[in-house]
């Protein structure tokens, strides 16, 4: 229980957080192994991109999962945090190439396993700067424990996973329409396109009827490009107007070839022209169609965006959008582009590198997913995983329930490599952690797949494999599953949902019994963070400029749950200021514990109404906070907390003990006030903790204490003899009543150095009991000399007053001011007030104002009228009370 007072006058985080993140971490406080006797919280981190840096994002949600791991932690779970990194195959191996380039070389010049021992060389170098990041944010993580999706645990397990898969019948290779990245040079899944409404044209199209005596197919396209690979045209069988052509041929526009007048219903007939161009290679709808009618598929855009052998001589290595140009203008010599249209419609883009996508066939592997995802649906309605918000699980079901196969080969180097082995010699096909020695047709020409899996199939695993899987071990029963997950509404498809069907797979139980989404940061007008608006804010900076406390206190108080939060700079500098408020009464508090030796509690009888008040307000903050965290509110929580530690502890509990700190009360009465006010504080401090942790900390070990550190205090429990209502009742009378003088005094503008009188007058006997025995309350607190009385013969001249709950205050003016100068100096400001009235009122009394004005600007102009109509009204009022006799 050692004490330090030597509190330096202000608070300088920069001096602080980093020797005791370093405290923590070398005594390996945030440490959890297995206790078979207490029961496991277990968080694990959502692994950032070993690639990446903290953004806002992670800032948001690191410290959620940062308040729960200390809060669950103090309550006496053994609490797991378990940290990580993401492999991030485009984001590293984009990088890396990045690199190679500035030295004037290719990944090709180097070979796949140069190029890998370069990437893994990028990953020791560049790979511990987001996990130092979270750290000086203050995440409370096991680093002992720390995971990589490419470590050797985390391969094994994707592996094993490839390979039971495989041999179930789930994981296949297939010809289908993928989602091809030209930058990116890979596949990337559905829920990696990004799509973006942008404008565009679409192009009315004339197909010429084959022996039709000049009579076409008008068909409607945005792409006019792809028409080049088209081999059919649909109808709907049910539309008359086409009816008559089904079943015969029309002539391909530019490329002259016959194509087939099909019908199906997947065509809307009250759509464009209600005929559409097939192009089975190039859009997945027409996929389907084509595989129904068994028709040809042409692929005329290679890998790199550009125009194939297929679009003909004329086009054939033009870029895409070169093409379109070129199209058109063919088209058009040759009486064959009926009209254009503009439009705005929606357009795919990756979301690494915001190219624009082009739908390609080509041949990859697959995850069948109707299997898996029926079980994680069941999982979901039944409760064995709830999201939070509620709402969430509407948004997780409609996209289980509506799931396609996921493609999950990527054509990159970096990354866990598909398992799969083809003998050169007769075609088979081996599926296996290692490669084969041979064929089983003897032959050893054999070769690996090429393709790594997609980033996401190995973090699907996370919750288990980091614990060990596929081996049983001793983590694994202890803390799986995991407690709860904590993530952003946007991965909900891409993590989500996979962890869920991949645990109960595999493990037989969903990996989290609860979901935890939050939004996601924007900037200050409700934009998306990004490089290309510049809108982004650098945590570190505000950790640098601000203090890694007064950002996490920022976030979380601007949290609800599940939506998104803005960044404002004023909010920031809120949080920073209640920091300091929290330093300036510790030191106060600190100041006045120099001699003091804490003994055993004060008996009841010796509490104050100050201190049974301000006793019970902390046990309510304590239970509601507890509450809201176990809701998910943490926002709530804060809240809470804020209000209890500015409000209640500093702005009144601290200004009415200090008499009794200051000796003007005898020595027992000081002693009991220096135990309240250091028990109070130091409940506030670990109620804190788990929001800002590193000024609790810094505080709490200079007071008495405990106990190694905070973050292991015990988190209070209910505790019944704290509760007063009656003390909290009669509290606040007296605040009402402290409040109404010092309004009184600042409305007249009373000198804060001259005494006022102040006539209490209620008719209540209780109410004027509890007034008489605790005016030395409201002489301090609003320098006054207090009478309370049950009534006045009269109501004294030139007195201002105030109204309370059963209670009525008058404060005699004359001698307190300079009555005539005041109504001098409120008569001015009364006229000021009444031109600038008018002048609204004319504005809102203008036709011609409120037909052509904007309706925010209207609407501004009727507040403006309503605040300057009370103000004037708070004048008169003023003016009678100087001006009675």
């Amino acid at each position: 229980m050692s004490q330090k007072f030597d509190m330096p006058t202000t608070y300088d985080p920069r001096t602080v957080e980093g020797r005791w993140y370093k405290y923590w971490e070398e005594n390996k406080f945030f440490r959890s192994t297995v206790e078979p006797e207490k029961e496991p919280f277990t968080i694990v981190m959502p692994p950032p991109n070993v690639t990446g840096q903290l953004h806002m994002g992670h800032a948001l949600n690191n410290t959620l999962q940062d308040i729960l791991t200390r809060w669950r932690r103090m309550q006496g779970y053994n609490a797991l945090w378990l940290p990580g990194t993401d492999h991030a195959g485009i984001a590293t191996q984009a990088k890396v190439e990045e690199q190679l380039r500035r030295e004037g070389v290719n990944k090709y010049d180097l070979g796949r396993e140069k190029f890998l021992e370069r990437a893994w060389a990028w990953k020791e170098q560049y790979g511990g700067r987001i996990t130092h990041q979270l750290r000086r944010l203050g995440s409370s993580c096991d680093w002992d424990r720390e995971r990589f999706t490419m470590d050797e645990g985390c391969s094994d397990a994707v592996l094993e996973v490839f390979i039971r898969l495989y041999e179930q019948g789930l994981i296949y290779r297939g010809y289908y329409i993928t989602n091809w990245c030209p930058s990116c040079q890979t596949t990337i899944s559905d829920i990696e396109v990004e799509h973006q409404d942008k404008p565009g044209q679409l192009y009315y199209i004339k197909y010429p009827v084959r022996d039709g005596a000049g009579e076409f197919i008008p068909v409607a396209t945005t792409r006019p490009e792809t028409m080049l690979g088209d081999t059919a045209v649909a109808v709907h069988p049910a539309d008359e107007r086409y009816r008559h052509l089904v079943g015969r041929t029309v002539i391909l526009p530019l490329a002259e070839r016959e194509i087939p007048v099909i019908a199906d219903e997947y065509v809307e007939p009250e759509y464009g022209t209600g005929a559409v161009k097939i192009t089975p290679a190039h859009d997945p709808n027409d996929f389907e169609v084509g595989r129904r009618h068994n028709l040809p598929s042409v692929q005329v855009i290679d890998r790199e965006a550009r125009m194939t052998a297929e679009a003909g001589a004329k086009f054939k290595g033009q870029d895409r959008w070169e093409c379109r140009k070129r199209v058109v203008k063919e088209l058009q010599s040759r009486g064959l582009l009926d009209k254009t249209e503009d439009l705005s419609h929606a357009v795919g883009h990756c979301y690494r590198c915001v190219s624009v996508i082009e739908p390609m066939l080509s041949r990859q592997w697959f995850v069948r997913m109707k299997p898996l995802a029926e079980p994680a649906i069941t999982a979901v309605k039944e409760g064995r995983v709830k999201f939070v918000p509620e709402r969430f699980t509407k948004v997780y079901l409609n996209w289980m329930e509506n799931i396609r196969d996921w493609c999950i080969s990527r054509q990159l180097w970096w990354g866990h490599r598909i398992p799969v082995y083809y003998c050169r010699d007769c075609d088979e096909v081996m599926v296996g952690k290692v490669r084969p020695d041979k064929c089983k047709c003897g032959s050893t020409h054999l070769e690996q797949d090429s393709d790594v899996l997609d980033t996401w199939f190995s973090s699907g695993l996370w919750p288990f494999s980091t614990l060990g899987w596929p081996r049983k071990t001793v983590d694994l029963a202890y803390y799986y599953p995991t407690t709860v997950l904590v993530t952003a509404r946007d991965i909900i498809f891409f993590w989500v949902a996979r962890m869920i069907f991949d645990g109960l797979a595999f493990m037989d139980q969903a990996p989290f019994r609860y979901a935890f989404i939050h939004g996601l940061v924007l900037d200050a007008l409700g934009r998306k963070m990004s490089k290309s608006l510049g809108n982004g804010v650098d945590p570190i900076d505000v950790i640098e400029s601000h203090g890694a406390d007064s950002l996490r206190f920022m976030l979380v108080t601007g949290h609800s749950l599940g939506n998104d939060l803005r960044f404002h700079f004023e909010r920031l500098d809120g949080a920073r200021n209640f920091a300091n408020k929290i330093w300036n009464a510790s030191r106060f508090a600190l100041m006045n514990l120099q001699d003091y030796t804490p003994g055993d509690p004060p008996g009841r009888e010796n509490l104050t109404l100050a201190d049974r008040w301000i006793m019970s307000r902390l046990e309510r903050a304590s239970r509601q906070c507890t509450g809201f965290l176990e809701q998910y509110e943490m926002g709530e929580a804060a809240r809470v907390l804020y209000e209890f530690t500015w409000d209640e502890l500093c702005d009144w509990y601290i200004e009415l003990v200090k008499p009794r700190l200051y000796g003007k009360t005898n020595p027992a009465d000081r002693e009991t006030a220096r135990y309240v006010l250091t028990a109070v504080l130091r409940g506030a401090l670990e109620l804190l903790h788990p929001f800002m942790p590193f000024i609790t900390e810094e505080i709490w070990q200079r007071l008495p204490h405990r106990g190694r550190t905070i973050m292991r205090a015990q988190w209070p429990e209910k505790r019944d003899q704290m509760l007063d209502p009656r003390a909290e009742e009669q509290m606040v009378l007296v605040m009402d009543v402290i409040r109404g003088i010092r309004q009184i005094r600042s409305e007249m503008n009373v000198p804060p150095g001259k005494q006022a009188e102040a006539i209490i007058v209620s008719a209540m006997p209780q109410v004027r009991e509890t007034l008489a025995a605790n005016s030395s309350y409201i002489e301090g607190l609003a320098n006054c000399r207090a009478e309370v009385t049950a009534e006045i013969a009269e109501k004294p001249e030139q007195a201002a007053t105030a109204v309370a709950r059963d209670v009525q205050v008058f404060v005699p003016l004359r001698g307190l001011i300079d009555v005539d100068k005041e109504l001098t100096r409120l008569g001015k400001e009364l006229k000021t007030l009444e031109n600038d009235l008018e002048r609204v009122r004319g504005k809102l009394n203008n036709k011609g104002f409120l037909d052509k004005a904007p309706v925010e600007v209207v609407e501004k102009e009727r507040n403006k009228e309503t605040e300057l109509y009370s103000k004037s009204e708070a004048i008169k009022d003023r003016l009678a009370v100087l001006r009675s006799k």
